[in-house]
């Protein structure tokens, strides 16, 4: 079963989120803050990190650009702020998903399914049949989660990567963020904020050499997203 490490300087937070996980089945490791959490990313194969903002020592936000550094390993955030910038902040970052505090448990498992369940089933439901996709000097190895430009890696988180494989695979089809987030999130995009955006304007900085003026992702005023 995957390995969950939980990430919150909280002692009764870990403990309730580790119950519910450990019912799941799930193998749980724990870590009180940003520090201990990049040490055991670093020295421990992890499937998905549940990381708290707020903590001692190192918060969620440094410890989560840390880990990606080393990991595209699948990050939920914790936060008891819910304002949008707070989301952004988290999601810019490298974070997949984001839950605010107090959370329903039984949420927050639903959304650790979903990320596992993405992370394993990346071709799956119209993506492109073939494991290699090129557009002109950007190369998407689907198989082996790798993305180029002019044959240079580009480290992606699996949202981003997920969103690129979309798009890319369904060249000049418009898609419209509601489209993009019950794709790759796998859920009814039915409320609004500011996720898919915060995740395509990431990509632009990683794979555009202007992304105020990008040749890749390109937006449909009004409509959505679509790779050329």
């Amino acid at each position: 079963m995957p390995t969950i490490l939980v990430v919150d300087d909280d002692s009764e937070i870990r403990d309730v989120i580790h119950i519910y996980l450990r019912n799941e089945g799930y193998t749980v490791l724990e870590a009180e803050d940003g520090i201990e959490a990049v040490e055991k990313t670093s020295s421990t194969a992890i499937d998905l990190i549940i990381l708290d903002v707020m903590m001692p020592r190192m918060d969620g936000i440094r410890a989560c650009m840390k880990i990606r550094d080393i990991s595209d390993v699948p990050i939920i955030m914790l936060s008891a702020k819910e304002e949008d910038i707070d989301k952004i902040t988290g999601l810019t970052t490298g974070a997949d998903d984001y839950i605010g505090k107090p959370f329903n448990p039984l949420e927050l498992l639903a959304r650790v399914k979903a990320q596992l369940r993405r992370q394993s089933l990346w071709s799956k439901d119209g993506s492109s049949s073939s494991t290699i996709i090129e557009v002109r000097e950007l190369v998407i190895d689907i198989q082996k989660h790798i993305v180029t430009i002019q044959q240079a890696p580009v480290s992606l988180t699996p949202r981003e990567f997920s969103i690129l494989e979309l798009l890319a695979s369904h060249p000049g089809q418009v898609f419209s963020p509601a489209q993009i987030y019950e794709r790759v999130w796998n859920e009814t995009a039915g409320y609004s904020d500011n996720t898919v955006m915060v995740h395509i304007r990431n990509l632009r900085e990683k794979i555009e050499r202007s992304p105020k003026e990008p040749q890749y992702i390109k937006t449909v005023w009004g409509v959505g997203y679509k790779v050329e």
